[in-house]
């Protein structure tokens, strides 16, 4: 078994996950030696990081040619990842690529077929929540029944940076981000991290969508994601994707036993006034509930009817056997969202360089392509008002 820091790595994509990319690498003590972007923002973000290889005008396939890349990180626009995707596997560079995977299925298809070759390279798709603490140990408690048999799950998913209608992103655009937005970009979020809990996945689905601002005003020239807009240089458009919505959810049979035909509801909305980046669940079995907020990810409550609750929290006694390697910090230290994507990046830097003797926890291209084939069930059951299988 090689040590994960012998791999290097490159970055397509300088917006906002882009470094956060580039800062889980450093502190893992791998290597980011090239960056690709528009010129510009690639040479500042390379002159930010320190990062030696630097290509501007989106020429991805450059940074995927380089001799000194072992594992490409697609951090572009969505409807760029298919594209970036085939040439750095066919280049026999790993991937770990943002979500969602692709625009559809007819495209995240062609990553399966190229995924599926016994020596293709390791593909992993940036479900980052995956690796919460607390979700691996809702996972651990789940799966040795100590909530007994699963009953329901619900909760949301509510952020508000585009509550007015003069906030933009491209992801607004189904052109560049897809048909489906809050519940693309947010959503899928919400879905895997309950798929992953439950060790099972989405079955059929019964979906309601709402656009807010039937018309918005984009600025004259691009911003960066969570940008402040001046109101004075920006022109109308039409909006043609949604900003909330809600899921009713049926999830499959469990390998474990204990999550059975599980039923699931979740809300979801980017223009939920006060609320930045609320993922909250609540898992409910009978013997006992957790619930979750990815704004308080240290925490994770234990609800009981004949006995106390308790409030678990990370690094402590009943919150620690279960997560051994995926926690950094004594308890009181809290970790969040960049660690997560540190230990996401970690599990699959050292699947690579154990030759893939470590366990498969990340999300893989049929996890990522299966997320897309329920977005696509997800617009159609809102189109046609009825339950819809994936």
């Amino acid at each position: 078994m090689h040590s994960l820091h012998h791999l290097r790595a490159g970055v397509i994509g300088t917006g906002f996950i882009g470094p956060v990319h580039i800062e889980a690498l450093r502190r893992l003590g791998v290597q980011v030696l090239a960056v690709c972007g528009s010129t510009r923002s690639a040479h500042a973000c390379a002159e930010r990081w320190g990062i030696p290889e630097v290509y501007g005008d989106y020429d991805f396939q450059a940074l995927i040619h380089s001799p000194n890349v072992d594992v490409v990180h697609i951090t572009s626009p969505n409807k760029a990842h298919v594209e970036q995707a085939l040439a750095a596997l066919k280049a026999g560079k790993h991937v770990i690529c943002e979500k969602p995977l692709g625009m559809n299925t007819r495209e995240t298809a062609r990553i399966l077929k190229a995924t599926r070759h016994p020596k293709a390279p390791v593909f992993a798709v940036n479900y980052m929540c995956r690796f919460f603490p607390a979700v691996l140990q809702m996972r651990a408690l789940i799966a040795r029944g100590d909530l007994g048999r699963i009953l329901h799950v619900q909760g949301h998913f509510f952020q508000d940076w585009l509550l007015h209608e003069t906030d933009y992103n491209w992801r607004i655009l189904a052109a560049e981000g897809g048909k489906l937005r809050a519940i693309g970009d947010i959503g899928t979020h919400w879905i895997d991290t309950v798929s992953f809990i439950l060790g099972s996945k989405v079955e059929r689905v019964f979906a309601h969508l709402e656009t807010a601002h039937q018309q918005r005003r984009r600025p004259t020239s691009e911003v960066q994601t969570f940008a402040l807009i001046d109101p004075s240089q920006t022109v109308p458009y039409q909006v043609d994707t949604e900003d909330f919505g809600s899921l009713l959810l049926k999830f499959g049979d469990s390998d474990h036993g204990f999550a059975r035909n599980v039923h699931a509801n979740a809300s979801i909305s980017q223009v939920a006034a006060g609320w930045k980046c609320s993922l909250a669940l609540g898992i409910y079995g009978t013997k006992g509930s957790l619930r979750w907020d990815f704004e308080q990810p240290n925490e994770l409550h234990f609800g009981r009817r004949d006995q106390p609750n308790q409030l678990l929290q990370r690094g402590t006694a009943g919150f620690s056997e279960d997560i051994a390697g995926f926690t950094d910090y004594p308890g009181g230290h809290p970790e969040g969202f960049s660690d997560s994507h540190k230990m996401h990046y970690r599990a699959v830097y050292q699947h690579i360089a154990s030759d893939r003797t470590t366990p498969i926890l990340f999300a893989t291209a049929a996890e990522g392509h299966h997320e897309v084939r329920l977005c696509e069930a997800v617009l159609r059951s809102s189109q046609r008002g009825r339950w819809i299988p994936v």
